[in-house]
């Protein structure tokens, strides 16, 4: 079992990968220590996941705000009774209003116990995340990488991570999302840590050109 990260452990581990990588350094260079973008654990940040699937994080915010006003208590029990229609009134797409229910189901009725993942490992948390439709590959890492804050993570397919890796590495466009995987091996036992540097890198770049 690794420890969750914290910002001092994300500190060293910062400085660790801007040794071990020439183009991590120069980011960290230019950027600093990114911020540790801790989530609380629980079935708010899995539903705030689902709704950032696929959509920027200003569009998932606006969704997410209006569910957590209408939506009171705001508990699996609660979404189960109101159900997938009336998700779809609060401007939720029918798939992600589906996924969101799923997962209210799923917690419960007792099929899956949040409140015990800080015990396994972060395989079998992905696995029983990934059990619930709705909830693929890059949601569950997102879970483990932001709410558990496992030191490890790495979450396949994240657009804006692809973007900047192929940018630091000077990489080609069709550079396939297996391949930077493949990358972003180098950057264990870290690989959660080389995400957040390379997250903050993108931000600060759109900021200034914005």
């Amino acid at each position: 079992m690794t420890n969750n990260l914290t910002k001092k452990s994300l500190i060293t581990a910062v400085k660790y990968l801007a040794k071990k990588d020439k183009d991590l350094g120069t980011i960290f260079k230019s950027n600093g220590v990114p911020p540790l973008w801790a989530r609380r654990p629980g079935f708010t940040t899995l539903i705030k996941i689902i709704l950032e699937q696929q959509v920027s994080l200003a569009s998932a915010k606006a969704v997410y705000t209006k569910v957590a006003l209408s939506i009171k208590p705001f508990t699996p029990q609660r979404f189960e009774e109101l159900g997938v229609r009336y998700l779809k009134t609060l401007g939720v797409t029918r798939q992600k209003s589906s996924y969101i229910i799923n997962v209210a189901n799923e917690i419960y009725h007792g099929n899956l116990d949040l409140k015990i993942f800080n015990k396994l490992d972060d395989e079998i948390i992905k696995e029983k995340l990934m059990r619930i439709k709705g909830i693929g590959s890059w949601s569950a890492d997102i879970y483990l990488l932001m709410a558990l804050r496992r030191p490890d993570v790495w979450p396949a397919g994240d657009i804006a991570l692809e973007k900047t890796i192929r940018k630091i590495k000077r990489l080609r466009k069709n550079y396939s999302s297996e391949k930077l995987s493949e990358v972003a091996e180098k950057w264990r036992p870290y690989r959660s840590v080389a995400a957040r540097m390379l997250w903050h890198n993108y931000l600060s770049n759109r900021n200034q050109n914005s």
